[in-house]
């Protein structure tokens, strides 16, 4: 059973992932329908936010869903108002409007007495944090139905072995306990168990979900920097608020000799830098990697446009090739999904293990 419910998985997200196709072929005729394709312009503007859920386009008709705007004006104080008010950008409304160039493009703008461009404080609810919020709620769904199988098991006191979607989490739950958070923490791991296997969930369920193309999938959230600085602020103080004594007497007084800690505190500088270059790792970590396997995608699919005015026989090639690299790539995104979920839970997990070191007790003498 759970190796059909594995090839039907994989099913259902190769035929979504390949999505991405028709889906940049669309954006990529109607952002240059005259002009030469501008593939870069055309990979930003993909993988940015936006204020509504683009769905589909039929010629000129954009259907799209609508997002709540909640900005604060310099002078005008709050609106409140549906991002169907600016008609996909192109017009202005309450005095805030859509940027469409400059260092704030793709933001809302209002212009002050001078007839300047600011930003007001902005509030709204963007593509990124309604994917969030959606994905979010459908991953506590997700766990507390697992969690009351178990629950249910320990009131009537049966003892089987779970079926199905169950098993098949479980399957991950222990694969990750017993993988990752037991070898990498040490003795105090279900202290921490909590905090890695949601993130481990977290990072997995949004990295698959941002393959799928189609409502309520498609957002680019783990490849959105924004997001990985959180998650990795959240290991950063998981260490050091519950690292040992020793673990910060190595960090100011680290082992070595004498000399390279006064008068010139050389290796303790180190340490130190090491506490921030550790998350920080974790977080560019995560975002390239998504943000690159979109963009290779993308940038694939541009092949087609590209290669347009080169004759039928070089683009009807390229179509090919852009076609099967594609799904190659968006194959290799799945099994990427995954190993980025499963590298940042075991660096975290490794990081707090560090933090987790005891005073080193000498041998006894005889």
């Amino acid at each position: 059973m759970k190796h059909y419910l594995k090839y039907i998985l994989t099913s259902v997200l190769l035929l979504t992932v390949m999505g991405f196709q028709p889906l940049a072929a669309e954006n990529a005729h109607e952002a240059q329908p005259e002009k030469e394709l501008n593939v870069k312009e055309l990979i930003l503007d993909h993988l940015a936010d936006a204020y509504e859920w683009h769905l589909t386009s039929f010629g000129d008709t954009h259907i799209s869903i609508p997002l709540p705007i909640i900005v604060k004006g310099e002078t005008s104080g709050w609106h409140f108002f549906m991002s169907s008010k600016f008609h996909h950008g192109h017009e202005a409304y309450e005095g805030f409007y859509i940027a469409q160039e400059g260092k704030y493009k793709g933001k809302i703008v209002e212009k002050n007495a001078s007839g300047e461009e600011i930003r007001p404080w902005d509030f709204s609810l963007t593509k990124n944090a309604t994917s969030l919020i959606i994905s979010s709620t459908l991953l506590i769904i997700i766990v507390l139905s697992v969690s009351k199988w178990y629950r249910r098991q320990a009131k009537t006191g049966e003892k089987k072995a779970p079926k199905g979607f169950v098993g098949f989490m479980e399957m991950f739950i222990i694969s990750v306990q017993d993988d990752i958070i037991k070898p990498c923490v040490g003795k105090n791991y279900r202290k921490f168990s909590p905090y890695l296997l949601t993130v481990f969930f977290f990072i997995l369920f949004n990295n698959l979900l941002g393959l799928i193309p189609l409502f309520p999938g498609g957002a680019n959230v783990t490849g959105n920097i924004a997001v990985t600085l959180v998650l990795a602020v959240f290991t950063f103080f998981t260490v050091n608020l519950f690292g040992s004594k020793e673990y910060w007497k190595e960090v100011f007084w680290p082992d070595v000799p004498t000399w390279l800690k006064v008068p010139i505190p050389i290796m303790p500088a180190i340490e130190l830098v090491g506490v921030f270059t550790k998350p920080f790792a974790l977080m560019i970590r995560l975002f390239a990697n998504i943000l690159a396997g979109h963009s290779i995608v993308l940038g694939l699919t541009c092949l087609i446009f590209v290669t347009a005015n080169l004759g039928a026989v070089i683009n009807s090639s390229m179509t090919v090739v852009s076609v099967l690299l594609t799904i190659f790539i968006s194959l290799v995104e799945i099994l990427v999904a995954y190993i980025q979920a499963y590298v940042f839970t075991m660096l975290s997990a490794v990081f707090i293990g560090l933090a987790q070191i005891e005073p080193h007790h000498h041998a006894e003498k005889h």
